[in-house]
Parts: structure tokens; sequence; C-alpha cells
């Protein structure tokens, strides 16, 4: 049995899939951000959705109702989907995007990868943003992840240096599958600052559209969340100013990153992988780890 139905039969021209499945790391909104802005800057099309039945928890991520006057008009169940739109030069660019599934990861990354050959993908990038020692004052850097079969793309984003172990999203699962594939794959991750991680920060989401645009050759307009970013920062300044031991941290983390350029993650700079481990740890689970910094909402 299939695990997704096709609406949309039509030949795409060798798009590039671009993958941001809610439920995992997305520190500041920067994923959602990203391809929130896509998907409403140009019209998208359906081409399959998912089994939910399947692949999702409805009681951990409960279906909406619409209750009017007390009358119960339906309800909106949270589905996985697969769109198609075009950039800005008219290049097809398919979307899946939906809740992360709960269940059965193996025979739905088997699934999404039939898919993408059935409409041959060109090129898969998945979007996300952690926690990371970044001062909010310097340009929100990248890092890139990718299977053995795609490394020459890691030099036009960013090379990790060192080792790590952190817990895996989907992604993780289906980067591995499309490197076996040796279909081109990446991940872009924002470094948004981590006293900013729990509030809407949409410099991450401008900076992963910029990377998304280089790294996939296409054409997309981040003048928006530029823009709104832009505000942000402006108001993280005014939150800073109002201590001076926030002051004197982001100095100090201004100092690390301006020492640890070419090393997109700062591995055995300032965090070391144990402690980026346990910042993405502390924000999975709510903790936030700020370290005294600020992160009420502004």
């Amino acid at each position: 049995m299939s695990l997704y139905v096709r609406h949309l039969e039509r030949t795409l021209e060798r798009p590039v899939l671009v993958v941001s499945l809610e439920g995992w790391v997305d520190a500041g909104l920067g994923a959602e951000s990203a391809i929130s802005a896509l998907m409403s800057s140009r019209p998208t099309e359906l081409v399959a959705t998912f089994d939910e039945e399947t692949l999702i928890d409805q009681r951990a991520r409960r279906p909406v109702v619409h209750i009017a006057r007390g009358v119960n008009e339906g309800l909106t169940w949270p589905v996985i989907q697969l769109r198609v739109g075009k950039d800005l030069a008219g290049s097809d660019v398919c979307y899946l995007v939906g809740p992360e599934p709960d269940f059965r990861w193996n025979s739905f990354v088997t699934a999404v990868v039939s898919l993408a050959r059935e409409l041959g993908v060109r090129m898969v990038v998945g979007l996300g943003a952690f926690p990371a020692a970044a001062p909010h004052t310097r340009p929100v850097r990248l890092a890139a992840t990718v299977p053995p079969a795609s490394s020459d793309l890691l030099a036009r984003i960013g090379v990790m240096q060192g080792e790590i172990d952190v817990p895996s999203g989907v992604w993780g699962a289906l980067e591995i599958a499309f490197g076996e594939l040796e279909m081109p794959a990446v991940g872009l991750w924002a470094r948004v600052p981590h006293y900013v991680a729990a509030m809407a920060f949409p410099s991450a989401g401008a900076a992963l559209l910029d990377g998304l645009a280089q790294i996939a050759n296409l054409s997309i307009d981040s003048t928006v969340l530029h823009t709104s970013g832009d505000a942000t920062l402006r108001q993280v300044d005014e939150l800073i100013a109002k201590s001076e031991e926030h002051i004197s941290m982001v100095r100090q983390l201004e100092r690390n990153v301006d020492a640890a350029e070419g090393n997109p993650l700062e591995i055995g700079q300032v965090p070391t992988g144990d402690e980026l481990a346990a910042e993405l740890e502390h924000y999975l689970h709510g903790e936030r780890g700020n370290g005294g910094a600020p992160s009420a909402e502004v």
C-alpha cells in the first residue's frame, strides 16, 4: 500500500525539493519563516499527500475543529503535503511540508525518495535552525550537513569541523537515503543566537533563503525577511542594552566568533561539541539554556 496519493500528474522540469517538516529543531522559527516566505510569494499546486492515519499520532498533533455559534463545521487534519511552485526565474521548486511523521520513518523515507525519483528531482535541500553561541550583532551563518556522496557541496556553505552526536529528525534519514542514490542532498542549518532561540528571529529565515538560492541556483527574493530581521535586531539591541551582564556576554560571543572564521559550528572553540549538544538538548526540552541572557519575546 502506497503511503502517498498523487494529485498532480504533469511533468516537472528537474525541480529542486525543499524539505521543511514541523516538529524538529527550529530555533528562532528559522525554517518556518523561510518556507512560509517561499510558499506565500508564488502560487503552489498540490502534488501529493501522505497517509496521515499511518504516519501521524493524532493525539500528539490534534486536528483543529472549527465551531461557529456552537455548530461543529468540520476538522482540519494535520497532513504532510508535497507542493510545487516556481522561483522568480520560472524554475520548478517542490516543497515537502507539514508535520514530521510520528511513525514508520523508514517507510516514509522510502516513499519520499520514490516520489522524488518519479518527479525527476535534481537536488534535495533540508532547512533547519539550531541555537548556537553566536551573537545577534553578526550575520547569521549557515552550517551544512550532507551524505558522503554530496560532500562537494560543503565547500559552498561551510565545513563543520570536528565530530558531534545529536538527536536526529527525519531529515537525517532522508539525507542518507538520497545520498545512497547519489542524488545531491544538503541540509542547511542557521545558527541562531541561543538567547533569542525561543522567539521569532527572521534573520535566520533570510539566511536560509539566501543559502538555498546559492546552493540550488534558484532565484529567490529574501527582502521581506531581511527587513523583518532588521527590525527584530533593533528590538534585541534595546533589550541587551538594559543589562551590563548581557552586553558583556554579547561582546564575548563577538570575540569568539570573530576568532573562529571558517569554522561554522566553532567546534573546538566556544562552545565545545559537548556544550553544543547540551544546548540543543536544553532547547528541545524547552529549557532554553540561555545562561542568563534575555529570552523574553520582543
